[in-house]
């Protein structure tokens, strides 16, 4: 496809329907431990072996009584035994209440918790005599009328055995890592990583620490986006083997790309993707593959290229996307295409963050015919300022800000208009 002036922009929900419908999620998974897990994603269902929790417990350090001994406020009841967590008590009868603490198996015979700050002690209840006068049975006031099942936690109200209580596809986090640890799973099957060849192209660009800002040469810009786009392959559980800054010659650039190919799952290079003579991105994926120039309807970001380039020494190929090299540009069409690339590579089936509804406090009067990302930050009033600058080289607009108003194509927005807000939060998650 040749991109030119006149070339209609592609709607960002066609790119990112025509980019998802080339992926499949990647074959291959491994046993992990439950310890290093974080981030990984589901390659099998979570089946459960067991209740959880496993025996009906206590939710409150208090007693444990049978409702029909309580009819009414004000009733006292020996306190025949004491029930931490990890022991077992002994049937609980009539007449009688047992002192219980948080997480401890309720006695049978028992229907209820009472917890102790409606009881009034009448003696000391450290101790349990065998009711001489030497050793008396301690007793409790109960202050209130309990309900049958009151503070009780029953066997297998969170899982019961059987249920499936993590599915394929669901990225673990904290909650689920101690989820799985509560069905006594060690190691989960996760899907394996992405493999992704980052590099950059431009001979304008410089590393940091490679030369000294007094020292560099004119035209020449330190390579930004190298470093956000290698943090946020490894946010989203990605192996990337960072192949650097390649020149800007045609066979330097084929090189490059058929060593990554042969390794990797995608190939992802910032800039060398518009209509510049010196870009070498296209003719060196077209030599060895296929490749597609999109110019979406987005701003920031308009030129984007995905392309397929067939490995030398195996079978198939890898997935080529060139993102464009203004570093706003570049960070948007990450997250709003790349990343959920990445996750249906890694087989995850829901990656749709939520978008909010909240007040803009500022005023945006232009009416652009693309769809638009504008960078801004919630205030203490509950609504959305504005970052000052919204050009596509401004990092620190992504910097300031906590997220961005998804403006509609050919829409203008005003003071106290509602707005839909997309957080950084939830994207970078």
């Amino acid at each position: 496809m040749t991109v030119t002036s006149h070339t209609p922009l592609m709607p960002l929900a066609d790119a990112l329907h025509n980019l998802l419908t080339q992926i499949e999620p990647l074959d291959g998974s491994e046993s992990v431990a439950t310890f290093d897990a974080d981030g990984r994603v589901l390659a099998e269902d979570l089946v459960s072996a067991l209740q959880v929790p496993a025996f009906d417990n206590s939710s409150m350090d208090g007693y444990a009584v049978r409702c029909a001994d309580l009819c009414e406020p004000g009733k006292v009841l020996a306190v025949t035994q004491r029930i931490a967590a990890g022991q077992t008590g002994h049937a609980l009868q009539a007449g009688q209440a047992a002192r219980i603490f948080t997480g401890a198996p309720v006695p049978l015979g028992s229907d209820a918790i009472v917890m102790q700050e409606q009881t009034e002690n009448l003696t000391e209840v450290s101790a349990f005599g065998t009711g001489t006068p030497d050793s008396p049975v301690p007793h409790v006031r109960f202050l209130t009328t309990p309900e049958p099942g009151q503070w009780i936690r029953r066997s297998g109200e969170d899982i019961h055995r059987g249920d499936i209580a993590l599915q394929r596809g669901q990225k673990l986090g904290p909650a689920e890592l101690g989820l799985a640890a509560s069905l006594g799973l060690a190691h989960v099957s996760v899907m394996r990583r992405p493999k992704v060849a980052l590099f950059s192209t431009g001979d304008e660009l410089v590393m940091p620490g490679d030369v000294a800002p007094q020292d560099m040469s004119p035209g020449a810009i330190y390579n930004s986006n190298r470093f956000f786009l290698r943090s946020l392959l490894h946010r989203f559980g990605c192996e990337v083997s960072d192949l650097g800054i390649v020149p800007d010659r045609r066979e330097a650039t084929v090189a490059d790309l058929k060593t990554a190919a042969d390794h990797h799952d995608l190939i992802l290079t910032s800039g060398g993707v518009s209509v510049g003579e010196e870009d070498h991105i296209k003719p060196a994926v077209q030599s060895l593959g296929q490749l597609q120039l999109w110019q979406i309807a987005m701003k920031p970001g308009k030129p984007f290229a995905y392309g397929q380039v067939h490995r030398q020494t195996e079978a198939g190929v890898t997935h080529f996307i060139g993102l464009p090299g203004n570093p706003v540009s570049s960070y948007m069409t990450f997250l709003l295409l790349v990343r959920p690339m990445l996750l249906k590579l890694q087989g995850v089936v829901k990656s749709d963050p939520p978008c909010l509804r909240v007040a803009a406090h500022f005023d945006w009067p232009q009416a652009d015919k693309r769809r638009e990302f504008l960078r801004v930050k919630r205030n203490e009033r509950g609504g959305l300022d504005l970052f000052g600058n919204q050009g596509s080289g401004v990092l620190t607009s992504v910097v300031w800000a906590d997220g961005v108003v998804d403006k509609p194509a050919g829409q203008t927005i005003s003071q106290g208009q509602m707005v839909d807000f997309w957080p950084f939060s939830e994207w970078l998650a």
